[in-house]
C-alpha cells in the first residue's frame, strides 16, 4: 500500500512503516481506562501479511501493570512509535530567512489489543532473537536456566490488531534544492539523513 494524498508529509509505503517499527521498536501503548489515561512504553515486533502490509503488532507486558485490566476490559489501544528526528537550524543555511524547524518521522497506529493470541514463549523469543541478531556472542533465553521461566510467568503476551495507521514523514520534502542541500550539509551522517535521504530520491 502506497499512501497517496495531497500532503507530502503523508505520503508513505508498507515498507516505510514496517523500517520505522524494525528500527525503533520500543512504542508508547496508550489507553484509556477508568483511570483515565494511562502510557507504558514497551517493544514491539510487526507481523506484515504477504504484501508487507502491517497486520497486527506482537509485544508484552508486566502482569502487574494496571494497563493490563484496561485493556481486558477494552482492547482499544493507541501505539505511538518515534523514529528519527532533530532540530534543523537556519546557521546551517546560505538563506538566513530560513525559519528553525524539526525534521521526524513517526507513526500512530490505532490497535486492538488482544491477550492470549500471542504465547509468553513466542513474543519474549521473538523479541530477543530480533535485538539480538548480528550481535557477536548473541544471547539466548535458553541461557537463562529455570528463571527463564520464572520470569516469564510475570509478564502476558498479546497481539494488536492494526485497525488504522497514520504516518507522518516530515523530511524536507517541501524544502528547495538549495535549502534542502545545506540541510544535508548540516545533518552530516545519521539516522535523520539517511531518512531524508529516501524521502528526497534524485536530490
Amino acid at each position: 500500500m502506497v499512501r497517496l494524498v495531497t500532503r507530502p508529509f503523508e505520503t508513505w509505503t508498507n515498507q516505510d512503516v514496517a523500517d520505522l517499527i524494525a528500527a525503533n521498536p520500543l512504542a508508547w501503548i496508550v489507553t484509556h481506562g477508568a483511570s483515565g489515561f494511562r502510557a507504558t512504553p514497551a517493544p514491539l515486533l510487526a507481523d506484515l501479511d504477504a504484501d508487507g502490509m502491517l497486520v497486527t503488532l506482537t509485544g508484552h507486558l508486566a502482569r502487574s501493570n494496571p494497563q493490563v485490566a484496561d485493556l481486558e476490559a477494552d482492547g482499544r489501544a493507541l501505539l505511538l512509535f518515534m523514529g528519527a528526528h532533530g532540530y534543523v537550524s537556519p546557521s546551517w543555511m546560505a538563506d538566513r530567512t530560513q525559519a528553525p524547524t524539526w525534521n521526524y518521522a513517526v507513526l500512530r497506529i490505532a490497535a486492538h489489543v488482544r491477550f492470549g493470541a500471542a504465547s509468553v514463549e513466542e513474543a519474549l523469543e521473538r523479541l530477543s532473537d530480533a535485538m539480538e541478531e548480528g550481535r557477536p556472542n548473541a544471547w539466548s533465553p535458553t541461557e537463562m536456566g529455570e528463571r527463564y521461566g520464572r520470569l516469564g510467568r510475570g509478564v502476558v503476551a498479546f497481539r494488536a490488531q492494526v485497525e488504522r495507521v497514520d504516518g507522518r514523514f516530515k523530511l524536507g520534502q517541501d524544502e528547495r534544492d538549495d535549502v534542502y542541500a545545506d540541510i544535508m550539509a548540516g545533518l552530516g551522517q545519521g539516522d535523520l539523513a539517511d531518512w531524508m535521504t529516501r524521502f528526497n530520491p534524485g536530490r
